[in-house]
C-alpha cells in the first residue's frame, strides 16, 4: 500500500517540477520536443542564441538529476523497508516505471500533445508534429533505460548503507 501512495506522490511531484516550467517558458524544454519542432525553432532568428545555451545546460542538468534522483529514491526505498540491493533496485524501478508511464500518458500524450500552452511561438502551425505521440513513446523507452540506471545507483547506495554499522547511520 505504501508503494502505491509513494507512486502517486512521485507523479504529483514530477508534475510540479515539469508543468509550471513548461507552461511559463516552453523553450526551456526544447530538447524534449519532437525533432521537426526543434529544427524549426533552431531556424527561427529570435531563438538562435537561446537554443545554444539551452543545449549546453541540458546534458549537465540530466546528469545532475540522475544523481539526485538516485540519492532521493535510495532514501525512499530504504525507509520504505528495502534494506538490500535487490529489493531497493526493484522498489526504485517500480517507482520510476510508474512515473515514466504517467509522464508518457498524462503529461506527454494527453497534455503536451493537445495543449496550446506548450506551443513555442513560431511553431503554432505544426499541429501534426505536436500531436504525434511516437516521439513521446520513444522517449518513454529512453526513460526506462534511465530508470534502470537510477535504480542500479539507488540499489548500490542502499547496499553500501546496509554494510555500514548502525552507529554510523543513526548518529
Amino acid at each position: 500500500m505504501i508503494l502505491i501512495l509513494e507512486c502517486i506522490i512521485a507523479c504529483g511531484i514530477f508534475s510540479l517540477i515539469v508543468l509550471p516550467s513548461l507552461y511559463k517558458n516552453p523553450l526551456k524544454h526544447i530538447m524534449s520536443y519532437p525533432k521537426e519542432i526543434r529544427i524549426r525553432v533552431e531556424n527561427l532568428p529570435q531563438y538562435k542564441d537561446t537554443i545554444t545555451n539551452i543545449e549546453k545546460r541540458h546534458l549537465s542538468i540530466k546528469i545532475i538529476s540522475i544523481l539526485v534522483f538516485a540519492i532521493v529514491l535510495a532514501a525512499v526505498a530504504y525507509y520504505s523497508g528495502a534494506k538490500a540491493f535487490s529489493s531497493a533496485f526493484i522498489y526504485v524501478l517500480i517507482l520510476f516505471f510508474v512515473v515514466n508511464i504517467y509522464d508518457l500518458l498524462i503529461l506527454d500524450i494527453w497534455i503536451f500533445c493537445h495543449s496550446k500552452k506548450t506551443r513555442i511561438p513560431g511553431t503554432e502551425d505544426m499541429d501534426k508534429e505536436y500531436r504525434n505521440p511516437w516521439h513521446h513513446i520513444k522517449g518513454a523507452g529512453l526513460g526506462i533505460m534511465i530508470g534502470t540506471i537510477v535504480s542500479l545507483l539507488s540499489g548500490s547506495i542502499v547496499h553500501i548503507i546496509s554494510l555500514l554499522p548502525l552507529s554510523l547511520i543513526f548518529k
